[in-house]
């Protein structure tokens, strides 16, 4: 059993995250939290007792700002605004998405300056440790306020209304409090607000959706390298010194990689060794080269073309990690200075630039793993290979059906790579007359990203195919070492194709290898 991850409210990194979200590791309150959340609460309590008016606790909430609510009512407004907010549709979030979102609230809650009790913070490590995941539609957040709805169907559970996921079922939530032994709370002034306000949902989907991409184009770095080899092309573009003329950090990693990953390969075109035939060809005043000494882009500008992508995930986990150890509710309640900020730390600005940004990455991602499948499959580019990797052209038609189907999927990337945070609407009553939509654009690439992986399941079927019909298991033909770990983990699952047969049971099963992980990269 893991050690419980101790919440500090400032040092969540990625890593710790995925090993909650995704592993269920425990979580813990770090007592040093404690102090500062009853101060903040009793900084609350002490102003309300003095009747001064706070945003969302003794007023109403966004264009309602203008009435004041006092006494018992101030419980009432908090409870009211959950059962206001539970208006979302469409499927529920993924589980590991919701459990990201409630240690992403509980740890912004632990900063001591949401004026929540501590009891709030130890409800939901208390749902997070018993996992019971809360059942949250994944449509309505315009992620200006945050994402209200969704936040609202956890923040309800808390209080034992609602349903949730527990023991791989869809539950009651007040049945399954019961019967794990955790009691409902009341939610007290203030409390409602500080659950629903701020940008954790987006930022849980974030925060996997640059886990997995980052996998993904690792992957498809090692399938340019594996297709450099089956199309027995040359590694000459991929040498340091070409990269670090250039500077960038991600084309340098790129390229190095793709060093690492054909290492050994006997199937590459060595321009060492044919120089003087080479020379030859050249003194010899028109006559045809037998082996081009330069390679399509797809293969020759891998490292310019996705070492980008390396560059911006840099940038969006830096950003990533900075929103999950933000405080990002309204208003905050600061006692040791003795000030309420009424904020807009809530808006969802950053995540929305990061996600609408990673779109292009997979965009571009699945553009390059169309471009490596079109020569594979076309005897004119891929160098003696069959048309469509068919081991009899003609009477069976290969891989034709999934290059058809990976067109489709490249071009619904395409499509849905379009920025989603310049569609901003105004809404409830012109109070959020700019919208973020975060929410919108981390969904957006979520998508997105189940798309790319079928796209390279399919491309990492065919390369295998080229492999065998290169005889790249037998004799003296070898792959490169990252090479012969993607073969090797395709063909312990999916067989060569000797006759045409129905394949989507072999891109399902390719595509769930990704997205667990299971296919070994090479370091």
């Amino acid at each position: 059993m893991n050690a419980a991850l101790l919440l500090t409210g400032h040092d969540l990194d990625l890593k710790d995250f995925i090993g909650v979200s995704r592993a269920r590791r425990p979580v813990a309150l770090d007592a040093a939290t404690i102090p500062r959340v009853l101060a903040s609460r009793r900084a609350l309590e002490e102003r309300l007792t003095r009747g001064e008016l706070i945003y969302g606790v003794s007023t109403g909430f966004g264009a309602n700002v203008h009435y004041a609510i006092g006494g018992s009512a101030q419980a009432e407004l908090q409870a009211n605004i959950l059962r206001a907010l539970c208006c979302g549709t469409g499927p529920d979030l993924a589980q590991d998405v919701v459990r990201g979102a409630m240690l992403l609230r509980a740890n912004a809650l632990t900063q001591g300056y949401s004026a929540v009790r501590p009891v709030v913070i130890e409800s939901l490590v208390g749902l997070l440790n018993a996992d019971i995941v809360p059942c949250v539609p994944r449509l309505g957040s315009v992620g200006a306020s945050g994402d209200l709805v969704p936040s609202a169907y956890i923040a309800a559970v808390l209080g034992g209304t609602g349903a949730v996921f527990w023991h791989g079922q869809r539950q009651d939530a007040a049945r399954v409090l019961d019967a794990a032994g955790l009691a409902p709370i009341a939610i007290q002034p203030k409390e409602g607000l500080a659950l629903v306000n701020g940008t954790t949902v987006m930022t849980s989907i974030a925060a996997h959706v640059l886990c997995d991409f980052e996998y993904l184009v690792n992957l498809l770095i090692a399938a340019v390298a594996m297709s450099t080899e089956v199309l027995c092309a040359t590694v000459d573009s991929f040498a340091d010194a070409i990269q670090r003329l250039k500077h960038h950090p991600g084309q340098i990693e790129v390229a190095r990689r793709l060093r690492a990953c054909s290492a050994g390969s006997t199937l590459l075109f060595d321009l060492d060794e044919r120089r003087e035939s080479l020379r030859g060809a050249a003194g010899a005043g028109g006559a045809v080269v037998e082996h081009a000494i330069q390679t399509p882009y797809s293969l020759r500008c891998a490292p310019q073309g996705l070492g980008p992508a390396l560059d911006s995930l840099v940038w969006a986990q830096q950003l990533v990690r900075r929103e999950m150890n933000s405080v990002n509710d309204n208003p905050l309640i600061d006692a040791a200075a003795d000030a309420v900020y009424h904020t807009g730390n809530f808006y969802g600005g950053h995540i929305a630039r990061a996600m609408d940004g990673l779109k292009l990455d997979i965009a571009n991602s699945a553009n390059w793993a169309h471009g490596l499948m079109a020569m594979l499959m076309d005897p004119r580019f891929s160098n003696g290979l069959p048309a469509s990797l068919a081991a009899q052209p003609g009477l069976h038609s290969g891989f034709k059906g999934m290059q058809l189907s990976q067109t489709a999927l490249v071009c619904q990337c395409r499509q849905m790579a379009a920025p989603s945070s310049v569609h901003t609407l105004p809404t409830e009553q012109y109070n959020q007359d700019i919208v973020s939509l975060g929410l919108h654009a981390a969904c957006g690439a979520e998508d997105m990203l189940g798309h790319l992986r079928n796209v390279i399941a399919m491309l990492l079927l065919a390369l295998c195919q080229a492999a065998d019909l290169r005889g790249a298991t037998r004799g003296a033909v070898r792959l490169g070492e990252g090479s012969r770990s993607l073969h090797a983990a395709v063909r312990e699952h999916v067989s060569f194709v000797a006759a045409d047969r129905y394949m989507g049971d072999d891109i399902a099963a390719v595509a769930d290898l990704i997205a667990a992980q299971r296919i070994a990269l090479v370091a």
